[in-house]
């Protein structure tokens, strides 16, 4: 069986997000023999421009032949690009005829301006989790995921999840142990399961809005305390209701999913790095408890904060 697939670039694409798939693709071919063929594609053809300068020849993806996969691969203006006409209907056309559609970090975007992602849980790239949420209020965003299969709609979280979903897409295509394979020449994971974090400190989150910002500042400082969101939503001077629309259209997570990873944040060096009790970490970052730390942990990182500790110790002695 052969698998066609198609890359969507528009200037200014992260090269990363096409050459991480495409290369595990590609090692399927040389592994195992021809099973993919692909190409890049672009609204007009011709040389596109990667975010850095590169250069990369590119078909007009309205003269295409039949393929089986479309991928479109993220990067800063994939919101701009996505709002092509031609564009979305390229993608509603390719998932209406039952192809696999996919998207790698911000090209959840394109997806989402063709309308294929209303309704559905999604995925990005963290830093732009907010921007999607508050442009498509329609998209479900989980920003604590890796990956999301959705039907025949895939989104990916950026930049090297891509590899990631390419090699779920290999999995789904021609089983797990060429999956595995290719996973091993690649020197990464088999599989990072689709429901671990994307790993990233909620203050490294950008939010649109100024009371949001200040709110997670103060909630950084005062962890220990109960931050219930009519406490913010007076630290914002807004009603609860607005607080928490506002909050996730700036964030793309509830107010409690945000504490809860500013807690973790916090907690994880003491964890990891020092030999405190668990109990007294969990006290002193508001959980109240190691055993609903332990919870929170496994949710977040896939992992409890028991075996954080185990694992780091490893790493340390070896």
């Amino acid at each position: 069986m052969k698998r066609k697939i198609i890359f969507f670039v528009y200037p200014e694409f992260e090269l990363l997000d096409l050459s991480g798939p495409c290369s595990a693709f590609n090692l399927v071919n040389e592994l195992y023999g021809g099973h993919y063929e692909f190409s890049v594609v672009s609204a007009k053809g011709g040389a596109i421009l990667d975010r850095a300068g590169l250069s990369i020849a590119t078909e007009k993806f309205a003269e295409v032949g039949d393929h089986d996969t479309v991928v479109a691969v993220g990067g800063p203006t994939a919101h701009v690009y996505g709002l092509n006409a031609l564009t979305k209907a390229f993608f509603a056309e390719n998932a209406g005829r039952g192809n696999r559609v996919v998207s790698v970090c911000t090209g959840a975007f394109l997806l989402a301006a063709a309308g294929l992602l209303d309704g559905c849980r999604a995925t990005t790239h963290w830093r732009y989790a907010g921007l999607l949420q508050s442009h498509y209020p329609k998209v479900l965003v989980d920003i604590d995921r890796i990956f999301i299969k959705q039907g025949n709609i895939w989104t990916a979280a950026g930049l090297t999840a891509g590899i990631d979903l390419a090699l779920m897409l290999i999995e789904d295509d021609f089983g797990s142990s060429v999956a595995k394979s290719v996973a091993k020449d690649m020197v990464v994971y088999h599989r990072r399961l689709g429901g671990q974090s994307q790993f990233s400190a909620v203050l490294d989150i950008t939010p649109t809005s100024g009371r949001v910002r200040d709110v997670l500042c103060y909630a950084r400082d005062h962890l220990r305390e109960s931050l219930s969101v009519e406490r913010l939503a007076e630290v914002a001077c807004i009603s609860p209701r607005q607080f928490s629309r506002t909050f996730f259209n700036a964030t793309g997570m509830t107010p409690a999913k945000a504490i809860e990873r500013l807690r973790l944040d916090v907690a994880r060096p003491r964890i990891e790095e020092t030999l405190e009790p668990l109990e007294q970490i969990a006290r002193d970052v508001g959980f109240g408890s190691a055993e609903k730390m332990c919870r929170s942990s496994l949710n977040v990182f896939g992992r409890t904060s028991q075996e954080l500790r185990r694992t780091a110790r490893k790493s340390h002695d070896g």
